[in-house]
């Protein structure tokens, strides 16, 4: 799957087609959108009211195999459906016309397609299947996903083999499918495809099969352990349940510290459920400061206990920066992150620290000394720092918001500098500045660039001041 396929490259595609180059050097056929851009691009070029219609380019579709099958006459289509060499590009085109508009060319291609599958149908299925799964959600692709979905179910080793090779998510999910109403994996082995697999939803298809299989035969330590190995909070959080009925639920402990919220839920739930205390555990695990982990902290700010908050303040000189940063995010969730307490680590090296210590303080920018900040847009601070200090100069509004954007429209950060131009066009700040004041007049007139003449003279006129054009 190289290129993407939009209109300018299937159009592309087409007149490559048109000058004599073959299927395989133009179209990818391992890309299911590839043959629905090819279509919509050969249909557009034989309409006449398309900007670039040429009557003698409309000819020349019906005479190449490739856009004589997408032609806009069905006629067209349907002759070429009958004639057309079987090749590789005429199959995948076949499962284009299985849902077109037009009944006579619709019938006819199904007509191909099973006798197709039928025939050849390993390898109908390997090569046409991605397709028909796009296909599948068209008014008219529900008749070939059918005919393909029980073709499959029919040959459960080539789901597997499917579920292997294929690179289609929709086909790796439907294999699956296939494979796990066959019974063709065991515990073990659907934990660790559960562990393994980058696509979340048969990552979920894979935990749910691994702990009905568990729920049904009895546990299994080794794949428990596969579950809390796995990449995804789901699989992961899911082991973590897995250890109770494991007899392991004191080993629920270790994932306190997990770095996903989800997880530290289920072990914190496990803990309770066997009669343990998720808090002192917690409590356990950030007491001892040369070795407590972020996460640990995060779980018990999680706890929701505000007499921990004297602990969480402990935490702010950490030397560790993502101690300090989940400390910060501990108080904001206890919501005993004070102003004097926070404000400081605005100047924090650790760039994680700068930006909880904003979100800590997003709810007070209205009472910060806008100059304290201000004084941080400057190059000489490091980018996090500047970063915190505008999103809460911008949290402020009116001419705060516009001051601090025009300081920026220079700064040696882009995404700084995007920021800051598309926080004066969406001119949210209008709202609060004083009508006819200079220095908002002095700020429009440094950020003129960014604007139409027509949007400045309508900005300018809502807020009391004088087109651009007038003196």
């Amino acid at each position: 799957m190289g290129k993407r396929w939009n209109e300018a490259t299937s159009r592309a595609a087409v007149g490559q087609l048109l000058e004599g180059r073959t299927a395989n050097q133009v179209l990818d056929f391992d890309d299911p959108a590839c043959w629905t851009a090819l279509d919509q691009a050969v249909r557009a070029f034989g309409r006449y009211w398309w900007d670039e219609y040429d009557p003698r380019t409309s000819g020349r579709l019906c005479q190449r195999q490739e856009t004589a099958l997408c032609h806009p006459d069905g006629r067209v289509r349907e002759n070429a459906l009958v004639t057309g060499a079987r090749t590789s590009a005429f199959w995948h085109l076949v499962v284009v016309r299985c849902t077109d508009w037009v009944e006579p060319v619709r019938l006819c291609a199904r007509v191909l397609l099973r006798e197709r599958l039928t025939g050849a149908p390993e390898q109908s299925l390997r090569d046409l299947t991605p397709l028909v799964l796009r296909l599948g959600r068209r008014v008219e692709g529900g008749w070939a996903r059918g005919l393909f979905e029980e073709a499959l179910d029919a040959v459960p080793d080539l789901a597997q083999s499917l579920l292997r090779d294929s690179r289609d998510s929709a086909t790796r999910r439907l294999a699956a499918r296939v494979v796990l109403d066959h019974g063709l994996l065991d515990v073990r082995a659907l934990a660790r495809r559960a562990a393994g697999d980058p696509d979340p939803v048969l990552a979920r298809l894979w935990t749910d099969a691994a702990l009905a299989a568990m729920a049904a035969q009895g546990p299994d330590d080794r794949a428990v352990d596969i579950l809390l190995g796995g990449r995804m909070p789901l699989v992961r959080s899911a082991g973590v349940t897995a250890l109770r009925q494991a007899g392991r639920a004191h080993e629920a402990a270790n994932h306190l510290a997990d770095r996903s919220g989800l997880v530290r839920a289920c072990a914190r739930w496990v803990i309770s459920q066997d009669g343990g205390d998720p808090h002192a555990r917690h409590l356990e695990l950030c007491g001892h400061l040369d070795t407590v982990a972020p996460y640990a902290v995060t779980g018990l700010a999680e706890c929701g206990r505000r007499e921990d908050a004297a602990l969480l303040r402990t935490l702010l000189t950490h030397p560790s920066g993502g101690v300090r940063a989940q400390a910060v995010a501990g108080l904001r969730l206890l919501e005993s992150a004070s102003v004097e307490t926070v404000l400081p680590l605005v100047d924090d090296p650790a760039p994680a620290v700068a930006r909880e210590a904003a979100r800590a303080l997003l709810p007070y920018a209205r009472r910060l000394c806008a100059d304290l900040l201000t004084e941080r847009l400057s190059p000489r601070w490091p980018t996090a720092t500047r970063q915190a200090a505008f999103r809460l100069l911008r949290e402020r509004g009116g001419v705060v918001q516009l001051r601090s954007c025009v300081a920026l429209l220079a700064d040696t950060d882009p995404r700084l500098r995007v920021r800051a131009e598309s926080t004066v066009r969406n001119r949210t700040w209008t709202r609060e500045v004083p009508p006819g004041d200079a220095e908002v007049d002095r700020l429009l007139r440094q950020c003129a660039h960014l604007f139409s003449e027509d949007a400045m003279d309508v900005t300018r006129t809502r807020i009391g001041l004088a087109r651009s054009g007038t003196s």
